[in-house]
């Protein structure tokens, strides 16, 4: 055990069922990307579930869990050897290798957090460092590749699904948004009023990326026509303040909320919206990747196309790029080439007269004769 006697602090609390840790406040000295907390939260949520039968939670209600982590469960639950059985179990149900090393590290850090606050012993810190992840299906899930017709009637019928004017409005921005810039859901819900300006005469958006990178994109006239419309939507209820969620909750009836419109929300609109549009289910990361593989049919440069996903490399766009389903005709090309083939042969086989029928005319010949 560590030399040191767990102590009350901010980040422990006392509860009816007895101390938790507050990971909410702890997480950020250890990464400070927001797209990072929410994975890792996420998979500790998963984590609790498996392990100690709590159920699964979302938005607000994982977040207070995040806040209250019960130290019993965590310091009964976390061992190497569960995590690496966990890891396992995650590669037989499919899980792609970018997602178990994820997992991994989201627990692994609890664990050294929990290490560097005195309520777990050294040796199970270093024991869980040391679990490596399993080898795994390479890259990202297949997912789903839309094609521009699609992605026009997935855009319409954001609107369709809408209840009234205002959710209209909002669904059709954050569709719009989706379909011609390409955000993430951490980066569209991360948006605020403020983001919008106009720098030498073009309207750009400042979106936050991973690694906090930030990133300055010129945005398409019918996207900007959405966003002064759910702009004009916001000024009706008041002043606009521009720090607060660009994209909001709303009540029934159509009042806007102060609240910002989760990540959950978004995955709610585009889900609702590819069904309405008869494209069955369709994930927020399918547009982003819909949006990549279109540019890149229509002759686009991979910088380009980069400077868009807003990749630290042209390297990881050339990857992601490799990833999609590309263009492999060969069989039916092959189907061509043995079709032609067959005609040519039935051809020839109908300019040949057969043995019978030659036989046939002569005989007819020596009957005649006979006559």
């Amino acid at each position: 055990m560590s030399g040191r006697k767990p102590e009350e602090s901010a980040l422990t609390k006392r509860q009816d069922l007895g101390p938790s840790f507050d990971l909410l406040h702890a997480l950020p000295g250890r990464t400070s990307s927001p797209h990072t907390h929410r994975a890792y939260y996420r998979w500790i949520d998963v984590w609790l579930a498996d392990h100690a039968g709590l159920p699964r939670t979302r938005g607000d209600k994982r977040i207070a869990r995040m806040r209250a982590l019960p130290l019993a469960l965590l310091r009964e639950t976390l061992s190497a050897a569960r995590l690496r059985a966990w890891l396992g179990w995650l590669a037989e149900k499919g899980q792609s290798r970018p997602s178990i090393d994820q997992a991994r590290a989201a627990v692994v850090t609890l664990t050294q957090l929990l290490v560097e606050a005195g309520w777990l012993d050294d040796v199970v810190g270093a024991a869980m460092a040391n679990v490596r992840s399993p080898r795994a299906a390479g890259g990202q899930r297949r997912g789903r590749w839309l094609g521009t017709g699609e992605i026009n009637r997935l855009v319409a019928a954001g609107q369709q699904v809408g209840n009234n004017r205002n959710q209209r409005l909002r669904n059709h921005l954050v569709l719009s948004l989706m379909c011609t810039l390409a955000l993430r859901r951490e980066e569209l819900a991360g948006l605020r009023p403020g983001d919008f300006s106009v720098q030498n005469g073009r309207p750009v958006l400042r979106v936050r990326g991973k690694g906090n990178r930030v990133a300055m994109l010129d945005l398409p006239a019918s996207t900007l026509e959405a966003l002064q419309d759910w702009h004009q939507a916001l000024s009706g209820q008041g002043p606009i303040d521009a720090n607060a969620p660009l994209l909001r909750r709303l009540w029934k009836g159509g009042r806007i909320s102060d609240d910002g419109l989760s990540t959950e929300g978004i995955w709610h609109v585009v889900d609702l919206a590819s069904r309405q549009a008869g494209l069955g289910h369709v994930a927020p990361h399918d547009l982003r990747r819909s949006v990549a593989g279109a540019l890149q049919e229509a002759g686009v440069t991979v910088d380009v196309i980069s400077r868009l996903l807003r990749h630290g490399n042209v390297a990881v766009t050339e990857r992601y790029l490799s990833r999609l389903p590309q263009r492999n005709e060969g069989g039916l090309l092959m189907e061509q080439l043995l079709a032609r083939e067959d005609q040519a042969e039935r051809a020839r086989q109908s300019s040949v007269p057969l043995a019978g029928d030659k036989g046939q005319k002569n005989q007819h010949q020596v009957d005649s004769n006979l006559a």
